[in-house]
């Protein structure tokens, strides 16, 4: 039995006669007549009673069409679900990202919009250092992330650089470069720091950010002291607020207002800035992945942020 057999019996005991039913079908009459009764000769029973002017259904017809509408229905509902799953309108998205790459607004609003636009896509957020997003990203266990600067960056994952920002010194509240400063903070050169104790997020956890200090710091003439490594940069901020040392974040960081901790710019380290990317698989499987990235893509485009200027 066919599903066009359904359809086309369903037709004639709508209409009544076989007439009405093939134009609205849009065939012609004895085939469909000749449909009709191979289906009858498949279940074994009359569907229909002849009449002169027309056909009504038999017992047995009116309880087949009950299930027959039933089975068509049932058929609809699930085209039209696995229609909105391939749209990526239905699934779940599972979304890695960084403390730092969660601070900034552009990753929180691009969340919150694609929530507002597509309600029926559930989201599962996971904060990762960087390392374990690329890792995850490339097991298929993560869809989508918001990262700052890989080193690793593997064939089967994409980056898209969203924007580039500055990074800025936190010292705790009570620092000698911060004496006289009045309300302003004031902007120091990098070299201020040669004697201070670092407190970076661990090399294997943000390797592309751990060198890139690293660098910056022996332009300016000095080998930074590493005094501690932490796991994330909200460690490494609560740590220079309890006086353990000082640490370098990036500027959209300071909406995390420490009342024991001060954040500083930077006046000569313009090569030492902070990118934000959105990472993805090359070859993307899940429909709701695929929309949500071409949304932030767009979100992102409207938004206005330069890439490559502030955040």
């Amino acid at each position: 039995m066919e599903l066009r057999h359904l359809r086309y019996f369903l037709a004639v005991a709508e209409e009544g006669q076989f007439t009405r039913a093939a134009e609205r079908l849009a065939m012609q009459q004895p085939p469909l007549s000749q449909q009709i009764r191979l289906l009858e000769e498949e279940v074994g029973f009359d569907l229909f009673v002849r009449l002169p002017r027309g056909v009504e259904l038999t017992a047995a017809g009116k309880a087949f069409a009950q299930h027959a509408e039933l089975v068509l229905d049932t058929l609809q509902q699930g085209l039209a679900h696995a229609r909105r799953i391939a749209r990526g309108e239905l699934g779940t998205i599972s979304i890695g990202l960084t403390s730092s790459a969660g601070f900034h607004p552009v990753t929180t609003d691009a969340i919150r919009a694609f929530r507002a636009a597509q309600p029926d896509v559930d989201i599962e957020l996971a904060e990762l250092n960087a390392a374990e997003i690329i890792e995850r990203l490339s097991a298929d266990q993560l869809q989508a992330a918001f990262l700052r600067k890989p080193v690793d960056t593997p064939p089967d994952v994409a980056f898209e650089q969203l924007l580039n920002e500055p990074m800025v010194v936190v010292l705790p509240v009570d620092h000698p470069l911060l004496a006289g400063m009045g309300d302003t903070p004031p902007a120091l050169p990098l070299r201020a720091l040669e004697h201070e104790d670092f407190i970076l997020v661990r090399r294997p956890g943000a390797p592309g950010m751990y060198a890139d200090i690293l660098a910056a710091c022996r332009h300016a003439g000095f080998v930074p002291r590493i005094a501690r490594e932490v796991p994330r940069m909200l460690t490494g901020i609560h740590m220079v607020a309890a006086g353990l040392g000082v640490t370098l974040v990036p500027a959209s960081m300071q909406r995390y207002q420490h009342v024991s901790t001060v954040f500083c710019t930077l006046n000569d380290a313009a090569n030492l800035t902070a990118p934000l990317h959105l990472a993805y698989p090359t070859v993307m499987r899940n429909p709701a992945a695929q929309c949500f990235v071409e949304f932030v893509a767009a979100f992102h485009a409207r938004s206005g942020v330069d890439p490559a200027g502030g955040g």
